[in-house]
């Protein structure tokens, strides 16, 4: 969508990223960085796990932000953005035959790593307006082959949350099992109206069978510099690292010193839920006349929007046409399903300058209605 955008010079509200730039107190410690002549050198390889300062950073966050103690020497990885992260869980732990449960549409690299490992998907399918989770129906998909449950809160596309009362459930789930969690965090500082971020490390049932996975190419707007991590046990921290060591060894090294610099200076992202909850409902706001139905938004900076009562077209068709006619590109949810299930949704990504939304809006209003 995003190459189709780039041919037909749409308003591109498809791929999630910014079209802003970072703090340029970032940018600048990454000049810094570079031109540092202390030894070791952040012109070689920084160490595997992650240079220690950048964990250290990630430790005192996680204690800021939820109160709980993580090890940054033993418990937290330091990889080339999320994906690889969760490539990487996936990888250590999932073997030909297991099974692991995905909870769609969810985000379209955790279907690719599990088919890769031999792995099998068993899919609980989400339903809109809410897409919230019944635990008991994904307590029937259990078996003695699932090796894993795949979490997502905030979710992308679906911008539902987790809350207490999920956690609580997936905890009595999981009781006398060995099965492991794989939790997506990436937009965890982008939760909205007064809702909570519920992360698995602040229930100790939880955490002991966890991997967190985190983005600072979201939280900092730097989606380019690929840089994420994953908090785990150490025990399961120890088998991800095998993986990561032989997939990339290690994370490019100025990188890690200027956002680790970056985190001693600013806490910014606390401050995240609220900026882009003004883009949300300044996207809201500009669009109320159209005849898309927006459907809740809890976190993450994507939207979904119902479109049925525009077109009956399937969600890639109407997507298309979007930017050859209409000059706006967005996401068809049924490409975050592995059946395709089409809902008659699409995603926009509001991560945008205002001027940004407000020209999608304008464009977005005019759509009339084919059926």
């Amino acid at each position: 969508m995003t190459g189709l955008a780039n041919e037909y010079h749409a308003v591109n509200l498809s791929q999630g990223f910014p079209n802003f730039e970072p703090a340029e107190e970032l940018q600048d410690l990454v000049g810094l960085c570079l031109r540092d002549k202390s030894l070791p050198s952040v012109n070689q390889y920084a160490p595997m796990a992650g240079m220690p300062m950048l964990r250290e950073a990630i430790a005192e966050k996680v204690l800021t932000c939820h109160g709980v103690d993580v090890d940054p020497d033993t418990e937290v990885t330091i990889g080339v953005g999320a994906t690889e992260m969760i490539f990487d869980a996936i990888g250590a732990f999932v073997w030909p035959g297991d099974e692991v449960i995905l909870m769609e549409p969810c985000y379209d690299c955790l279907r690719p790593a599990i088919d890769l490992v031999g792995g099998k998907t068993v899919v609980y399918k989400m339903k809109p307006p809410e897409f919230k989770i019944n635990w008991q129906e994904v307590a029937l998909l259990i078996t003695h082959k699932t090796r894993m449950i795949c979490i997502s809160t905030p979710n992308n596309p679906t911008a539902s949350i987790l809350r207490k009362e999920d956690m609580l459930q997936l905890i009595e789930l999981v009781k006398n099992t060995d099965i492991l969690i794989l939790s997506d965090e990436v937009y965890e500082h982008m939760v909205f109206d007064g809702e909570i971020h519920e992360s698995p490390l602040k229930y100790q049932e939880l955490r002991e069978r966890t991997f967190s996975v985190y983005s600072f190419g979201k939280t900092y707007h730097i989606t380019g510099w690929r840089v994420g991590y994953c908090i785990a046990p150490k025990a399961l921290t120890t088998e991800l690292r095998k993986v990561h060591q032989n997939v990339i060894f290690s994370v490019a090294h100025p990188l890690q010193k200027a956002i680790a610099l970056y985190m001693q200076r600013s806490r910014d992202y606390l401050e995240l839920n609220l900026f882009f909850q003004q883009k949300r409902d300044l996207f809201l706001e500009a669009t109320k006349i159209s005849a898309f139905k927006p459907l809740p938004c809890k976190g993450s900076y994507f939207q979904l929007f119902d479109y049925s009562a525009i077109s009956v077209e399937d969600d890639f068709a109407f997507c298309e046409r979007l930017i050859k006619t209409h000059g706006v590109a967005a996401i068809p949810v049924s490409r975050l399903y592995s059946d395709g299930h089409d809902s008659k949704l699409i995603r926009f990504c509001f991560a945008k300058t205002d001027e940004t939304l407000i020209k999608a809006a304008d464009k977005l209003n005019l759509i009339q209605p084919s059926i």
